[in-house]
């Protein structure tokens, strides 16, 4: 909702100050479908030249972020608490019964009871992969959390590759405005004996190119590319709290405390309510 907001804002305080300010859209209006034309026609192919198949698809996905926001809400974060804690809390009363449901995800009754984070199969893999680890006995935390921070960093590097493709296309904009505006210029030279009114509008047709590039450079697509980092670093915290619990489950602190430590490293704006927390683990308790 707040994207839609800015783009209205954008539009309305850059043509709104234009029109106060005396300026006519007749000449932007004439110009704009060739200079678009151009413009966003040769920032679209240096794109597809730039970028794979996979990085086209993660930009397209990190975009629709812009709007919807960030993937996990606070409820997922609780959610991921609890199904933690069922998973450690059964590992250590029964190792042997916990391995079925790490070993097939998708027919256990613990991961079935959170559709949500089911679905998302790099916390899965991450939960499953480390728990199975301890299982083999490679259960050192300090060399887990080295294994772990190297697999979350890949991650989180694979994720940005479509904010830096957004933010090369936002570098590139401008220039390619200015070659909009290039050959505008060469079209007004090849016009050089026509009168002054028809030259003042060939001249502003051009420079309509350098202002579409800034325009969507700095107005668009470089914003699109801050907001998508953010939207990837954001949802990036649910896997670090991932990490975290393992870890101090690997460091054989008490269960609780393990969701704890979990709890205390959520974002400040997505951490669960401690009463609430323990009441959702009091449940579970009492259910099994």
């Amino acid at each position: 909702m707040l994207g839609i907001v800015g783009i209205v804002v954008v539009f309305v305080m850059v043509f709104g100050g234009y029109k106060l300010a005396g300026g006519k859209f007749g000449i932007i209006l004439k110009s704009l479908p060739f200079e678009s034309m151009m413009i966003i026609g040769a920032a679209v192919g240096a794109f597809l030249i730039s970028n794979d198949k996979g990085a086209i698809k993660a930009t397209l996905s990190a975009l629709v972020k812009v709007f919807k926001g960030p993937t996990w809400k606070n409820s997922d974060y609780q959610d991921l608490l609890c199904l933690l804690f069922e998973l450690i809390r059964l590992q250590r009363q029964n190792a042997v019964a916990v391995e079925e449901h790490i070993e097939n995800p998708e027919g256990s009754e613990i991961f079935g009871r959170y559709p949500k984070i089911l679905k998302d199969h790099e916390a899965i893999e991450l939960i499953c992969d480390t728990m199975r680890s301890a299982a083999m006995n490679y259960n050192d935390p300090h060399q887990v959390e080295e294994v772990l921070d190297k697999r979350l960093d890949q991650n989180v590097h694979h994720q940005m590759h479509g904010s830096h493709a957004m933010q090369t296309v936002a570098d590139g904009l401008p220039a390619l405005g200015i070659v909009a505006a290039v050959l505008g210029v060469i079209k007004t030279m090849a016009s050089i004996d026509q009168p002054p009114e028809v030259l003042g509008g060939l001249i502003g047709g051009a420079l309509v190119g350098t202002f579409l590039g800034v325009f969507l450079a700095y107005g668009f697509v470089g914003p699109f590319a801050a907001k998508m980092k953010t939207m990837i670093e954001e949802d990036h915290q649910f896997y670090l709290m991932i990490r975290e619990v393992l870890i101090a489950n690997l460091h054989s602190h008490a269960t609780n405390i393990c969701i704890e430590v979990g709890r205390q490293n959520a974002p400040h704006h997505m951490r669960p309510d401690f009463n609430e927390l323990e009441e959702a683990l009091r449940g579970l308790k009492q259910a099994a």
